[in-house]
């Protein structure tokens, strides 16, 4: 039989192990796990990467934005086209400064007649006041391309100026056109460097010509004719007037000189 004292003492080694036991639930015995398992071995975590070492993933870049018929895509600048690339007998016939309305409707009843699709750079002030007449020339399979707005001298004209010039017209004709412009010609022929680069910013090519028989000089019907038939050859453009002025001798020698150009075999474009 156990003394008092040996009593106490066994007490208290039974507090000592109840301590040590609970301190080794607290420091990481696995909560439900078997009596005789081990505490689980700690993982180890990779090394964090130092800030600097750290990139943030590239952004993709943004997709183009497709051109629009308002806006379409500009062109390489280059120079004016004054022939086509034609080896058989294919040449342009182009019109300056209308529309008119006296002369453009007897031109289109010509170019109806003989079948012939033809260029008209038309000054934006007269497109504006004669809109029927632009959807007319529309209409009839014909090209519209920007001769200016008002006619000027490019080559005294500012920067700013010219696009304005060069600009509204583009915005009138391919509203009538429903599709942006092809061509643009300096009034006179008369070229800068700003026109240039401004007409291809608009997406259009500059175009001159290779025949020129001056008939806005109105030097009579006999010398328009003979000027183009003596100058025309495969790839020429052929330069006339409907508008600016008494085109009543052109339009006489477009009578004259189209069916001699048909019967010698020639064929007419638009270039497009």
């Amino acid at each position: 039989m156990l003394s008092h004292r040996q009593i106490i003492s066994r007490r208290k080694l039974l507090s000592v192990a109840g301590v040590t036991l609970l301190a080794a639930g607290a420091c990481g015995a696995p909560p439900g796990g078997s009596g005789d398992a081990g505490p689980a071995s700690p993982v180890p975590l990779p090394p964090a990467a130092a800030p600097s070492q750290v990139e943030a993933p590239a952004p993709a870049p943004a997709p183009a934005p497709a051109p629009s018929s308002a806006n379409p895509a500009p062109r390489a600048v280059g120079n004016p086209v004054y022939e086509l690339p034609a080896t058989d007998k294919l040449v342009a016939l182009t019109l300056d400064d209308g529309p008119d309305p006296t002369h453009t409707p007897a031109v289109l009843a010509l170019l109806r007649k003989y079948g012939i699709r033809a260029t008209f750079f038309l000054v934006g002030e007269n497109a504006a006041e004669h809109p029927a007449l632009v959807r007319e020339i529309a209409a009839e399979g014909h090209h519209l391309a920007n001769h200016t707005w008002t006619h000027p001298d490019l080559r005294r004209l500012s920067e700013t100026r010219v696009r304005d010039e060069l600009e509204r017209t583009s915005d009138l004709l391919q509203a009538a056109a429903g599709k942006p412009l092809t061509w643009f010609r300096a009034p006179g022929g008369d070229w800068s460097p700003v026109a240039l680069r401004t007409c291809s910013e608009l997406g259009m090519r500059p175009m001159g010509w290779s025949v020129d028989p001056r008939d806005w000089a109105r030097p009579g019907i006999s010398r328009i004719t003979d000027r183009v038939l003596k100058a025309v050859q495969p790839g020429s453009i052929v330069l006339n007037h409907d508008g600016g002025g008494d085109r009543s001798q052109t339009i006489a020698a477009l009578r004259t000189y189209l069916p001699v150009l048909i019967d010698d075999g020639y064929r007419f474009t638009a270039p497009g």
